[in-house]
């Protein structure tokens, strides 16, 4: 048989100014299971850990995985900013900016349980595009580009059907400082009592991934930055979820609080946040 002798056109690399949320998807995924591998090779070592204040620790997987993620991102987009945890990333005043985790869940880490994940988004003028929450231990990876939908593990997910709170499993997390001054625990209470319960996993990447795959039906949380968020709000709204705060205005990055669901249950988690901040307001 003749061949045709045409070459197979090439393969786009990322950065090129044509790039769609797809594209910059598919970067934010080969660079999340990098980090992951990264990862999970210092997961089976002893962990180097440093303290940041008495309670914020910080490990040597933390700053190796961040140090891949920004190298890359700096490669592929040189032109975009990038805001990373550890502060290796830089502010380029580019519209365009990366949101990275390179580890959510660094105390689950260090005490060798399983739940934490590398979390990547990006976002033009605060609108988010692409994001991605990797999970390497159990090789789980969950992504979105804006209008396209999100998956898992390459499959369409969507967000529960769960109509009442009453049958709902939410999830929250506390901070490692403050926690005295910190008001969740009021409301951890009040969800508790009021659904079928409140996980705390420590890791609200992963929390807003499993709101959107449908694993929880509700999560809520106070003083998270953008880069805890930022990735898990995009697949949630992308799998057909709702994200505001607990007073039901739009939520922004790095907000005082957060409350993301399948939507179904949300106007009525809302009501229970405000019976118990009214609550807390008269004590």
């Amino acid at each position: 048989m003749k061949k045709s002798g045409k070459k197979p056109a090439p393969r786009r690399r990322p950065g090129r100014k044509k790039d769609s949320p797809r594209d910059y998807l598919e970067a934010a995924v080969e660079i999340a299971r990098a980090a992951g591998k990264t990862l999970r090779q210092e997961f089976d070592r002893p962990p180097q850990i440093a303290y940041k204040t008495e309670f914020d620790l910080v490990t040597q997987a933390d700053r190796r995985s961040e140090k891949l993620i920004v190298s890359r991102l700096r490669k592929f987009f040189p032109q975009h900013s990038v805001a990373a945890e550890e502060g290796s990333g830089g502010d380029t005043g580019s519209p365009f900016r990366w949101h990275v985790d390179p580890l959510d869940g660094t105390t689950n880490f260090a005490h060798g349980y399983p739940c934490f994940a590398v979390s990547i988004a990006l976002a033009k003028d605060d609108v988010l595009l692409a994001a991605v929450v990797y999970n390497p231990i159990y090789d789980e990876l969950f992504a979105a580009a804006r209008g396209e939908g999100a998956t898992f593990n390459g499959r369409k997910m969507r967000v529960s059907q769960n109509g009442t709170l009453a049958r709902s499993l939410l999830c929250t997390g506390f901070p490692n400082h403050k926690r005295d001054a910190n008001p969740n625990i009021h409301f951890y209470w009040d969800f508790t009592l009021r659904s079928h319960g409140v996980r705390r996993d420590g890791s609200a990447a992963l929390d807003l991934a499993f709101v959107a795959a449908g694993r929880f039906d509700g999560f809520w949380e106070f003083g998270l930055n953008p880069w805890d968020t930022a990735a898990g709000l995009l697949l949630v709204e992308e799998a057909g979820g709702t994200v505001t705060d607990l007073e039901g205005r739009p939520y922004r990055l790095g907000g005082r609080s957060i409350l993301a669901s399948n939507g179904r249950i949300h106007s009525e988690m809302q009501q229970v946040a405000a019976e118990v901040a009214a609550q807390k307001n008269k004590a």
